[in-house]
């Protein structure tokens, strides 16, 4: 998005004839919205985290098994991804309000359906819905702040973002274990709907307009496509040879496609000048390793310990830790945006990673529920400190007209990795085994590591 990283303090502007006025840069009410978006956020996470503790409940109740279960991760993080820069582009047109507060209620709907729905189906429609809706939150909530926010204050706000939304998905396996253990899978999966509550507040608080500018309906369809058939082929161990086909085939199909439209239309779904800049396109594969890694982790601990006869409420409990260590990652965050730049945070966010899944994987070879706490924590430390850094290096790689449609392409690679990450375990993990399918998932951070070694990040006068 553009617009809305040109707001100011006294910007005006219109959205649908009426005119609107950004809200003054006060830190208090500014540091009170970002709270309000990271518990946004982090609702989005524990549509995830919240749900994989009772997956083992699901799975008995709906008469499928754990691996078609996955499904119910998978399918949520797929949506999420693919859905998060169409959200932006909507907010390129019609301004942010509309689609971040439109998309809470449709990620209640989503929540409230899953809850309801009778088979495995039914559920997988209700959580693609859900995620459609969830997807509005990670992009448009950086893209508010940073209209509120400029410089080190905007780097403080992202860090409380990203800070408050880790804590909150990280409770999330506990508050989700309670909710099995009062109501059953069902109470569970309906948490994310409490996010109707900020609706009032977020409409209030979001007045930032759009540019009028038309939606590339045809250049979304085609990323959906291909990113589909991406986490359909990688998941396709578990569910057999049609899934495998179907997958390779939308994959095969999909990613020239969209390479071509982005050729056809420089200033499409996906702009040229975004994914054909190093810094962006750097900056966003290397930090997806991160929430790669942590999905797979949310879906391989409660499967790890429901198979050394955890209850989903005990299984939360192992996590909480991660959840203190998710109020303090805002600080970590601004230190080390502030000492070493964005590039080298996500470096290290990206060892760190990669020392979590070493870490978890022997955790599951040893059974041991203290080590997989330990690895969360590692991975929960890289995720709080390494989505703010990515943020701030795509944000410094592009001019500001640029940003908030980088930020968007750069979240979708993001909860793209989040998708994959999910398909690797709910894949793998009954093939291999899920300590194997996590050093699989190795690969990621490793690459990143590498790429960033590589290369520096250009900066917006030699980006192009």
């Amino acid at each position: 998005m553009s617009r809305p990283d040109q707001a100011g303090p006294d910007h005006t502007g219109t959205e649908h004839g009426t005119t609107v006025t950004a809200a003054p840069r006060d830190p208090a009410p500014t540091a009170v919205l970002a709270i309000v978006l990271g518990l946004l956020f982090g609702l989005a996470g524990t549509s995830t985290s919240g749900v994989t503790v009772a997956l083992p409940q699901l799975a008995d109740q709906l008469g499928v098994s754990t691996a078609a279960a996955t499904w119910v991760v998978s399918a949520y993080a797929v949506a999420l991804a693919v859905a998060t820069p169409l959200h932006g582009r909507l907010a390129d047109i019609v301004g942010i309000r509309a689609p971040l507060c439109g998309g809470a209620v449709l990620m209640v709907v989503g929540a409230l359906g899953a809850a309801a729905a009778p088979n495995l189906t039914v559920l997988l429609v209700a959580r693609v819905v859900q995620g459609v809706g969830a997807a509005s939150v990670p992009v448009l909530a950086s893209a508010l702040l940073s209209a509120r926010l400029d410089g080190p204050r905007r780097g403080a706000a992202l860090g409380r973002l990203a800070g408050t939304s880790a804590t909150l998905s990280a409770l999330g396996p506990l508050i989700g274990g309670a909710l099995e253990a009062v109501g059953g899978w069902r109470a569970a999966v309906a948490l994310p709907a409490v996010a109707l509550l900020a609706v009032p507040y977020l409409w209030r608080r979001s007045a930032v307009p759009g540019d009028g500018a038309r939606l590339d309906v045809p250049g979304a369809l085609l990323v959906a496509v291909a990113a589909s058939g991406l986490v359909l082929l990688i998941q396709s161990p578990s569910t057999g040879v049609v899934a495998a086909v179907v997958g390779a085939v939308l994959l095969a199909t999909g990613a020239p496609a969209v390479a071509a439209w982005v050729r056809a239309r420089p200033e499409g779904f996906l702009p040229r000048a975004v994914v054909t800049n190093a810094g962006v396109v750097r900056s966003a594969l290397c930090a997806s390793a991160i929430p790669a890694s942590w999905f797979a982790l949310l879906l391989g601990i409660p499967l790890t310990l429901a198979e050394l006869g955890w209850s989903p409420l005990t299984t939360g409990l192992v996590l909480v830790p991660a959840a203190a260590l998710g109020l303090v990652s805002p600080y970590m965050a601004a230190a080390l945006l502030g000492r070493i730049g964005p590039r080298r945070t996500i470096l290290a966010a990206c060892i760190t990673t990669a020392t979590g899944l070493v870490v978890a994987a022997g955790g599951v070879a040893l059974g041991s529920a203290w080590v997989l706490g330990v690895a969360v924590l590692l991975v929960t430390a890289a995720f709080g400190t390494g989505q703010p850094a990515m943020i701030a290096a795509v944000g410094e790689a592009v001019e500001p007209e640029r940003r908030g449609g980088a930020i968007g392409v750069a979240t979708l690679a993001f909860l793209t990795g989040a998708g994959i990450g999910a398909a690797v375990v709910g894949g793998l993990a009954t093939v291999i085994g899920i300590a194997q399918a996590l050093l699989v998932l190795l690969v990621l951070p490793l690459l990143g590591t590498a790429l960033l070694l590589l290369g520096r990040t250009p900066t917006p006068a030699s980006a192009h």
